[in-house]
């Protein structure tokens, strides 16, 4: 791939020259960070059902390194049926103010209970409540019941720290591809994709037509 180009020392550095696709990821979600209004760490994850039908949801990344990318759900969930039937994922990130987007595919596997734990404490207690009295993605019968459930959640740690629930866990998608795009005039768009054969093989480069 010849020498390495360090694009988080100079971001007005072409992005097509990036040689690391998790250095490039980590700045362009950090320019992120500074210009979206709301959610910079928000992505579209795709999964797939027993009947091969895609499924699609906005969620909050918690973490991007050279481990993956790690979010956290209700394993009852839609999402967390398909993920323990089909342990594959696809995400989106779209930063409108940037004009740019990164597309991450790979296999999705389970984090250490511990670091779930460790996560888990830090939200604020309403969130803690709440993810005990969700059944996330199953029928709710009004607004009244769900509000019930976190009251009497409430009166039963009222003393105690909130645990995590046993089904609430965390997740990291690694990725074996990683595509970069922004956005051109007359839609001649840059995109470069890396790929990898294994999630331990090195990334090769290619660029794309728009």
């Amino acid at each position: 791939m010849g020498a390495t180009t360090d694009l988080t020392a100079e971001p007005s550095v072409d992005f097509t020259l990036a040689d690391d696709p998790i250095a490039l990821f980590r700045l362009w979600l950090d320019e992120a960070a500074g210009n979206e209004i709301n959610d910079p760490e928000a992505m579209a994850l795709c999964t797939v059902d027993d009947e091969g039908l895609p499924d699609v949801r906005m969620m909050l990344c918690k973490g991007a390194d050279e481990r993956g990318l790690l979010f956290y759900t209700n394993t009852e969930s839609a999402k967390g049926r398909e993920l323990a039937g089909r342990p594959k994922a696809a995400a989106l990130f779209h930063w409108k103010s940037l004009r740019r987007q990164a597309r991450f595919r790979g296999p999705v596997a389970e984090i250490l209970a511990a670091e779930a734990d460790s996560y888990f404490a830090s939200r604020p207690r309403e969130s803690r409540l709440g993810a005990w009295a969700s059944q996330q993605s199953r029928p709710l019968e009004s607004r009244v019941a769900l509000e019930a459930q976190v009251e009497a959640y409430d009166r039963r740690f009222k003393e105690a720290e909130v645990p995590r629930p046993p089904y609430w866990r965390g997740y990291r998608l690694v990725p074996v591809e990683i595509e970069f795009w922004r956005d051109g005039a007359f839609r001649l768009h840059d995109r470069i994709l890396f790929r990898r054969a294994t999630t331990d093989s090195p990334w090769r480069k290619q660029r794309l037509y728009p």
